[in-house]
């Protein structure tokens, strides 16, 4: 049974309430310049990954994530002395912190199928809004986020997709009263990346690696993956005060995905690289395939290992930059016949 759509704003107004509360500055701490010795700004960065772009409409069909990485001597107090108490964090480094709005939707392989088979993956939406802490060194990003939000009707992605298939002119999805059923939705997670851990210069450009371990624990992922990107172009901006730094630690995706970063250096040149890059994790839980925690759903027996292979693009200039990413996907759960392909588009800008 659908949720009432009314609820919509009420529930977006309050995740976007939470954020920018906590998003306000302390007292003293009034944003100048990082420690790198660039000028502070905050980053507002737009990701939407889709299937459409490779003319399927499967599985994980849809995703749009937005989010506002505050300035780093803005950071609420807070946020520095969380920071500072994190085990696994490096001692020193500038502390960001990081708020998002995102919705996720999950589809079977036909959708033109009123009771899907058992088989297939079910109906699934995902609403949430999250709270990340960021620290940054010279070679390390550590990012650590708290996400809260709802599982199953009240998440409005049978609404969004009936929305924009009616806009497009594409096929009405007929399953979604198929869908799982409403639950509140919990997940922490953490990724770290090194950045050029192998760096060589290639005459005027420049090839590096940036390793990468990630972790989920919650009702909605639970999961443990490690990977790696290769990166080649003109990755260092020529603004003084990076020290030399790229000018990210890759582009930003929606979870469960390889590491990126939502924030980025200003770059005085056009600033571009290539890259591509692996990630496996080893999978406990997917309430996606898995189904409801709490009560009975629809489900499927999911995939204990599952890998992505990606590879792209970034390219910046000033305060702006821009990725495109295609993400080969292998079977999440017994029985899917091919691996999912889809796209993921982002837009920053630092302001």
């Amino acid at each position: 049974m659908t949720a009432p759509t009314q609820s919509l704003p009420t529930l977006a107004a309050a995740y976007i309430t939470l954020g920018l509360t906590l998003a306000l500055p302390s007292p003293g701490r009034a944003a100048e310049t990082a420690s790198n010795g660039e000028k502070d700004k905050r980053t507002v960065t737009v990701v939407v990954e889709n299937d459409v772009f490779y003319d399927t409409d499967r599985h994980y069909t849809n995703g749009v994530r937005a989010s506002w990485a505050g300035s780093i001597n803005g950071a609420p107090r807070w946020a520095a002395a969380i920071a500072d108490r994190v085990p696994f964090f490096p001692k020193s480094g500038d502390v960001h912190t990081l708020y998002t709005l995102g919705q996720n939707m999950y589809v079977p392989s036909d959708i033109t199928q009123e009771s899907p088979p058992l088989s297939d993956r079910p109906y699934a939406g995902w609403l949430y809004g999250s709270v990340g802490l960021v620290k940054e060194t010279d070679k390390q990003l550590d990012q650590l986020n708290l996400s809260l939000g709802i599982v199953g009707p009240s998440a409005f992605a049978e609404d969004t997709q009936k929305f924009v298939h009616k806009v497009i002119d594409s096929n009405d999805p007929k399953g979604w009263h198929t869908q799982l059923g409403n639950e509140p939705a919990l997940l922490l997670s953490y990724q770290r990346s090194w950045r050029e851990v192998i760096s060589r210069p290639v005459r005027a450009l420049t090839l590096d690696v940036t390793p990468t371990l990630s972790a989920a624990l919650g009702n909605v992922f639970t999961h443990a993956g490690a990977g790696a990107t290769l990166r080649f172009g003109n990755i260092t901006p020529l603004r003084a005060g990076t020290n030399g730094r790229p000018l990210d630690f890759g582009p930003p995706r929606i979870q469960p995905s390889a590491p990126g970063s939502v924030f980025f250096f200003s770059a005085d040149r056009f600033t571009w690289y290539l890259f591509a890059g692996v990630e496996g994790r080893a999978v406990a839980r997917n309430i996606f395939l898995d189904g409801n925690t709490f009560g009975h759903s629809r489900s499927v027996n999911s995939e204990p290992w599952v890998g992505d292979a990606q590879f792209g693009f970034v390219a910046a200039w000033r305060d702006w930059r821009a990725s495109y990413t295609h993400v080969m996907r292998t079977r999440e759960f017994v029985g899917q016949r091919e691996r999912d392909d889809f796209g993921a588009f982002s837009v920053s800008i630092r302001f």
